[in-house]
């Protein structure tokens, strides 16, 4: 990747996730011994990039690209699969199945949020947004519900971090103008989080981390509270010395599944010093990460350039979230 056109970098990986149907990791309810399960049946839309929500944050990837960069030498490519992936009839098989037995937690909350973040995409970029919508908005309206139901959040470093689920379906919900859903968001965040002081940093990361629960929780805040507010709470919350949390974490063996999750804590950490304002810590764990997003093991691959873009795109995501 260094020296490389980084748009095309990025496009490339997610053109080649997007249609590799293996490695597959299976996440799902078997609710007889004649269940269908085969990705490309169940998933005609979101059947590469090993799992599901990896398919769902690679196909936002290719949608990222062209909204930023409309020139992109592989624009063509890009748009014929987002044809053909993103079709009306594909998102309703992939709806379907979200409504047989089984399907009602099935990715919850991180790949209904990558989802959500996907059709707010669209809705910026103006093409496939209509096709994504059904979808959509059913996890909409089932994230809504859950965060209602709620009465404790996921504080993990992984899938069901509930603070980076919500900071993904907030942009959601104030590009596609649901109210409702904006707003069970803020409240959840506030009922959580408003009281949380004294964050212990020396607990992170756990060897599977690929989100800093703090730094979440702490971006999530930024975008739910008023700038005074935020100041306040923040100070309450992070201690001056943020320990660990400064330094990118040490990675022996890139191609360990879990192990390599770290390769992508130093990439979604980046994303949210650079929206916290601390540009010099965004850009020591982005240098510690982008080695590794693309050309080695696919246990990275399959979805590191997705956080990368976070990461180097914040500033113009900021931009939009503005004027919602």
């Amino acid at each position: 990747m260094p020296g490389e056109y980084l748009p095309s970098a990025f496009a490339r990986v997610a053109l080649r996730n997007v249609e590799r149907a293996y490695p597959r990791r299976l996440d799902q309810l078997l609710a007889g011994p004649d269940a269908e399960w085969r990705p490309s049946v169940l998933h005609p839309a979101f059947y590469g990039s090993y799992d599901w929500h990896s398919a769902v944050h690679m196909h936002w990837l290719l949608a990222r690209v062209l909204f930023l960069h409309s020139d992109v030498p592989e624009r063509t490519a890009i748009e014929a699969r987002l044809d053909r992936h993103l079709s009306a009839s594909n998102i309703a098989r992939e709806l379907a199945f979200f409504n047989r037995p089984g399907g009602a937690m099935f990715e919850r909350p991180y790949g209904w949020a990558w989802l959500l973040e996907l059709q707010a995409e669209l809705i910026r970029l103006g093409r496939w947004h209509d096709s994504v919508a059904p979808l959509a908005v059913e996890l909409a309206r089932r994230l809504s519900s859950h965060l209602h139901a709620s009465p404790y959040p996921v504080r993990a470093g992984t899938h069901g971090n509930t603070a980076f689920a919500c900071l993904l379906a907030l942009d959601y919900a104030r590009t596609a103008v649901n109210p409702d859903l904006a707003q069970g968001i803020e409240s959840a965040a506030r009922r959580w989080y408003l009281g949380d002081r004294d964050y212990p940093v020396a607990y992170e990361p756990s060897g599977d981390d690929f989100l800093s629960p703090a730094l979440v929780e702490a971006l999530l805040m930024k975008r739910v509270l008023d700038a005074p507010d935020f100041e306040a709470w923040v100070e309450r919350f992070l201690p001056q010395d943020l320990g660990p949390l400064a330094e990118p974490p040490k990675v022996l063996d890139h191609a360990d599944a879990k192990q390599s999750h770290l390769d992508g804590l130093c990439l979604s950490r980046a994303w949210c010093f650079r929206l916290l304002g601390f540009e010099e810590l965004s850009q020591a764990h982005l240098q510690a990460g982008m080695p590794h997003v693309a050309g080695g093991d696919y246990a990275g691959e399959h979805w590191l350039a997705s956080f990368a873009m976070l990461a180097l795109s914040s500033p113009a995501t900021a931009e939009v979230l503005k004027n919602p």
